[in-house]
């Protein structure tokens, strides 16, 4: 006798179920007719597996991916696994940074990453294990995870810290606790859940040659910059402790040793304007010292317990008006070029925390709206990507929708190779992709970085970058799909043919040796194409 729950399946199985709307109805008239409260989504997911895995049903990849919450998790194609660092003393003294007693330096405890944190008593094995019983839970496969140290700055923390931190989120994922890091990092390339990258934020003046080898020991493979700005006395004047000279050498030393870069910037600073504030992302564009792959912005806002609460109480300092900074954000919009990714406009600092300045917490949401209104495409890799496009008309107006459509009405699905290169941190990058025909949706890239001149001290400690180009990034978009299956984007051999073409180009450049950055969980991907482990990075001679 099938239970409630697998009635309900049976029958949303059998139903002509193809939106939310549909599925929200059709569940509310199956609840009634069996007299019982509408059940969780994910209780519902539970059961669609069980039933599956017997055989009572056939799968319905429509019904499964209506039934997940938050899709959005998932849609980059990889689950993101944010954990957080326990309270340690932070070498800043920033004007407009919160500090909350035990919690770490910027960081509030009513923020969603640091409630989970304190739930969980800051520990790294815990932190992980419910992020992927909840993504499970919800209907999101985690084959591929990547993990987002958060905490402030990473490299100020003792190493014996680090090290126990990332093998105890390892040893999650590989639900095996194991003596040491290498062989933590060892078992993940065969786990369930695979770590394909570790991102952590740190400050530029904590880049050094000796921190580079210290953090590819750690498995690291992208570094989230604390730059805020790019005038020296806009950093002076908010007590950052660092220059602009010293981000400059963070970035190149970044990139020479194949990191991911991403920057995080703050508009809206003591002693800034909008004008300065605009002219700042022009010049991180423009000038090759700069030119991150990643960018957070991050409005400046007024919180307690800071002393940019004391100026502004003291009407010394003035926030933007809600209407200037979404113009601001709209006009960077514009300029940010198409190598870019902007993971996010805001942070996520609940409203009640927040004095003065933005309280917005769908501001990009509304943007998206302004950009729709405006007519305004951005180029950023995260507008472009594949699995955010079946909201494409947020983006495009009917006539350029239309023009994208074929006659099925469905949306273009071609898939042209573009090879695109730029000059940064003295180097050529190369950003290969997939894309549509004009260029508006983005399946797939990589990053190829030819280096002109690496540091000596660098090839000593790290001799496998020794006359090597450098994959720095290969991602596949669309909605994630599990390691041993054919999604319809991902594993269908894009990537395989972006590594080609970037052998292809490293050869016009005499360069017999290829250098990648790779996340323990993505080794035995590179093996299969011909490279090995040499060191902490994948490598190959041409």
């Amino acid at each position: 006798m099938p239970s409630k729950l697998e009635k309900i399946i049976l029958q949303l199985t059998r139903a002509d179920i193809k939106t939310r709307a549909d599925l929200v109805v059709t569940k509310r008239k199956i609840t009634n007719s069996l007299k019982i409260p509408p059940p969780q989504n994910s209780d519902l997911i539970k059961t669609y597996r069980k039933l599956l895995k017997a055989k009572k049903i056939k799968e319905n990849k429509t019904l499964f991916s209506l039934l997940k919450k938050r899709e959005i998790r998932t849609l980059s194609g990889v689950a993101p696994i944010a954990v957080l660092t326990k309270s340690y003393p932070c070498p800043g003294k920033c004007i407009y940074c919160p500090t909350e007693n035990k919690m770490p330096k910027s960081y509030l405890s009513n923020e969603p990453a640091v409630m989970r944190a304190i739930l969980n008593k800051f520990d790294p094995y815990k932190q992980v294990e419910m992020r992927l019983l909840a993504l499970q839970a919800n209907g999101h496969p985690t084959d591929k995870c990547e993990l987002i140290i958060l905490g402030g700055t990473w490299s100020a923390l003792t190493k014996p810290y680090q090290t126990k931190f990332i093998k105890r989120c390892l040893d999650a994922m590989n639900k095996k606790a194991a003596d040491d890091l290498p062989t933590a990092q060892k078992r993940n390339e065969r786990a369930k859940h695979r770590c394909i990258g570790i991102t952590i934020e740190t400050r530029p003046d904590y880049i050094t040659v000796d921190e580079i080898k210290r953090l590819r020991e750690l498995g690291v493979t992208k570094v989230e910059l604390g730059v805020q700005n790019l005038n020296d006395s806009i950093l002076k004047i908010n007590r950052r402790g660092h220059n602009v000279k010293q981000t400059i050498q963070a970035t190149k030393l970044l990139k020479d040793t194949g990191f991911k870069v991403g920057y995080h910037l703050m508009s809206n600073l003591l002693g800034a304007t909008l004008r300065s504030d605009l002219a700042m992302f022009k010049k991180l564009f423009s000038d090759d010292k700069f030119k991150p792959d990643y960018l957070k912005l991050y409005p400046c806002v007024v919180t307690k317990n800071t002393k940019l609460f004391t100026l502004w109480k003291q009407g010394k300092y003035k926030p933007h008006t809600d209407k200037q900074l979404r113009n601001l954000i709209i006009n960077i919009k514009k300029i940010v070029p198409y190598y870019v990714r902007i993971s996010r406009v805001i942070r996520d600092i609940p409203t009640e925390s927040i004095i003065a300045g933005n309280k917005i917490s769908n501001l990009r949401q509304l943007l998206a709206d302004d950009l729709k209104e405006k007519m305004i495409v951005c180029k950023c890799i995260r507008c472009r990507e594949v699995g955010h496009q079946q909201n494409i008309t947020n983006t495009f107006s009917r006539r350029r929708l239309a023009s994208l459509r074929g006659r099925s009405g469905r949306l273009a699905e071609t898939k042209q190779l573009r090879i695109k290169k730029y000059s940064a941190s003295d180097g050529i990058e190369y950003f290969l992709s997939f894309e549509s025909n004009a260029g508006k949706v983005l399946y797939a890239f990589l990053r190829l970085r030819i280096p002109r001149l690496i540091n000596s001290d660098l090839t000593t400690l790290l001799p496998e970058l020794e006359n090597a180009a450098l994959i720095r990034e290969l991602h596949t978009y669309g909605h994630l799909t599990p390691i041993d299956k054919k999604g319809k984007v991902q594993h269908t051999g894009m990537g395989k043919k972006l590594m080609l073409e970037a052998e292809k180009i490293c050869k016009k450049h005499n360069v017999n040796k290829i250098t990648i950055i790779s996340g323990v969980g993505v080794r035995p991907y590179y093996k299969k194409l011909g490279y090995k482990l040499e060191n902490t990075y994948m490598t190959k001679s041409l």
